[in-house]
């Protein structure tokens, strides 16, 4: 499995990252059934195991750490990261009256708490503010995250869904420097590829992650962009005998800015062989024939 560095810190991900976002959705939430999962990923080379605080209704972190708790030996062979900032309106905290942001540096501390105790974990190896906070106190906010450095309890930061004004804004209250922008790129999802944010990606040296690689699930549904590209992506799984699901993150593997899939299932299967994705040959031209597929507009 080839591996991406980060940028000024002793930290490297592998190209593909799992993602537990959907860990409580299987009916088998056993521990046998996460160690299952979380073995396949390890099979493949996945060693980057990637969580946010809210997902599975705050459960996702709790099902994954109730296994590297019965095999502390675990960790060490992966790399955790994690996200906050969201604060869901939900049964589990019934005083809130909506969902809402929040980058302060006492629900940062909170949050990074209770991952850690969750994941049975004494460190995290990235945090990132799930979202950009219209209220984020900047200078509060990046003093926090230097001082979770600092302290040992993350060991990088970075953010999700950020455009560069924002997470620029959040650096230059830094000390450390901000590592990864996980954002929504897939065959279905282009806007990164168009609105600039994976060149200002490049620019600032920061790993760009993918959520919903496979555009959760759509590519395989019934919309008219799905339909259109999914011969190109058949034709391509059979002449390399591999998968169609393969093919899309080996499109997003082609691009010059080493996007690292964030990808996420329940199904053991679907895990194994992930690392496949790398071995497939996907050339200029076919790569825009999928991009031109799934926009259903010629380049101009």
């Amino acid at each position: 499995m080839q591996r991406i560095n980060l940028t000024d810190i002793e930290l490297s991900l592998s190209r593909l990252i799992y993602g537990v976002w959907r860990l409580a959705d299987d009916p088998d939430q056993s521990i046998k059934q996460v160690r299952a999962k979380i073995d396949a990923a390890l099979a493949e080379g996945i060693t980057t195991f990637d969580h946010a605080d809210i997902y599975g209704n705050y459960e996702c972190e709790q099902l994954f750490g109730q296994a590297l708790a019965q095999d502390s030996s675990l960790r060490s062979k992966m790399e955790l990261i994690s996200k906050c900032d969201i604060c869901l309106n939900t049964e589990k905290f019934p005083d809130r009256r909506v969902k809402y942001y929040d980058t302060s540096a006492a629900y940062l501390n909170s949050s990074v708490e209770l991952s850690l105790r969750n994941l049975h974990t004494d460190y995290l190896d990235c945090l990132l503010i799930h979202r950009p906070d219209p209220l984020m106190n900047a200078a509060e906010t990046g003093a926090a995250l230097d001082a979770l450095i600092d302290a040992g309890k993350i060991r990088s930061a970075g953010v999700s869904n950020f455009h560069a004004p924002e997470w620029r804004l959040l650096q230059g209250h830094m000390r450390h420097r901000l590592v990864i922008n996980q954002v929504e790129i897939s065959i279905l999802c282009q806007d990164a590829f168009l609105n600039g944010d994976l060149s200002d990606i490049q620019s600032d040296g920061l790993a760009p992650l993918a959520w919903s690689p496979l555009a959760g699930g759509r590519l395989f549904g019934d919309e008219a962009a799905a339909q259109r590209v999914r011969p190109l992506l058949a034709r391509l799984a059979a002449e390399q005998n591999s998968r169609m699901d393969l093919v899309a993150f080996a499109w997003l593997l082609a691009h010059p800015a080493h996007i690292l899939p964030v990808v996420g299932t329940n199904n053991v299967g679907r895990i194994q062989g992930l690392s496949e994705a790398l071995a497939i040959k996907i050339d200029r031209e076919t790569w825009f024939e999928i991009w031109v597929a799934a926009s259903g507009n010629e380049l101009p």
